[in-house]
């Protein structure tokens, strides 16, 4: 999501010592199948199919190209009219997101502002500066860069909190254009099922045709239901949990500066971040909600 959208780490980049140093990570970012969605939709589909097939059906009863034109192409028209066109966009290129991985773990960024603040500690907050401009993550680098500029530790909080909360407002917004398919879909399938009794009523004096005529006038709800139900409130659902995975971990970020600027034993810092992989914590909205009232740890500390 460029920088709203899933982190991402470089290869390792030798420094004069040979080895990687502090904002240079030596994990690779790599996608692997995410496969709750991928077994999820085979299971679900294959259910129903199997389903219909004990029942006598034959996949060719449900293959109907006019109705999945009708709800799909409705339901599409129907999100275009109501989303805006840069959460439209947005909801497009993160489809990917929904059968792949590539998050990346916690763990590798407590090591990252680990070494970031031991060599804070030796050498100071300066000695940062270009560590700050190679770090990958938007929400670290910026946060680091605010820190070696000598912003306090309270300016920081309340500049980053407002970003990962538009980050939050930006995530949500894009997951919910699959939620307004879903609840576009199955309205569209009546929509088809009408329009194709309309044609069976021109023929309702021959019984035989009428009655094959009904049942394919009500493959447009079934796409409608089934695409609702199967595909798009899940997406949505799975795009909101992964996005707030990647808030916690901005979050997690941020407390690790405020605390490298607040001269934490990188020790006590890494217990700190640790606990944000064990304990659930408040979404970025509500912790923005009441940091003008409240003061966060690392600003106490």
């Amino acid at each position: 999501m460029a920088d709203k959208g899933m982190p991402k780490i470089p290869e390792q980049r030798a420094s004069k010592g040979g080895a990687a140093g502090p904002g240079r990570s030596s994990a690779k970012v790599t996608s692997s199948p995410d496969f709750a969605s991928v077994l999820g939709l085979i299971v679900a589909v294959g259910a129903i199919v199997g389903g219909l097939m004990v029942e006598g059906g034959k996949i060719n009863d449900i293959l109907q190209l006019s109705a999945a034109a009708i709800v799909f192409g409705g339901t599409f028209g129907a999100v275009m009219v109501t989303t805006p066109i840069r959460h439209l966009t947005g909801a497009l290129r993160r489809l990917p997101e929904i059968f792949m991985d590539r998050s990346i773990p916690n763990d590798v960024y407590i090591e990252e502002i680990i070494s970031l603040a031991t060599k804070a500690r030796k050498s100071g907050l300066v000695s940062l500066e270009q560590d700050a401009l190679d770090l990958p993550e938007p929400v670290l680098r910026k946060a680091l860069t605010l820190a070696v500029d000598g912003v306090a530790v309270q300016d920081i909080q309340k500049t980053m909190e407002l970003e990962i909360m538009l980050h939050e407002h930006h995530d949500e917004a894009e997951a919910k254009v699959y939620e307004s398919a879903g609840g576009y879909s199955p309205t569209i399938g009546i929509i088809g099922a009408v329009l194709g009794l309309i044609q069976v009523m021109k023929h309702i004096d021959n019984v035989d045709e009428v009655g094959k005529g009904i049942a394919v006038a009500f493959v447009a709800t079934v796409y409608g239901v089934a695409s609702a139900n199967l595909f798009f409130l899940p997406a949505g659902n799975k795009l909101k949990a992964k996005g707030a995975a990647t808030i916690q971990s901005r979050e997690m970020m941020l407390e690790g500066v405020c605390s490298i600027v607040a001269g934490m034993n990188p020790k006590l810092i890494r217990s700190k971040l640790e606990a944000y992989s064990q304990a659930k914590k408040p979404s970025g909205a509500k912790q923005a909600a009441v940091a003008a009232g409240k003061t966060q740890p690392a600003a106490a500390a």
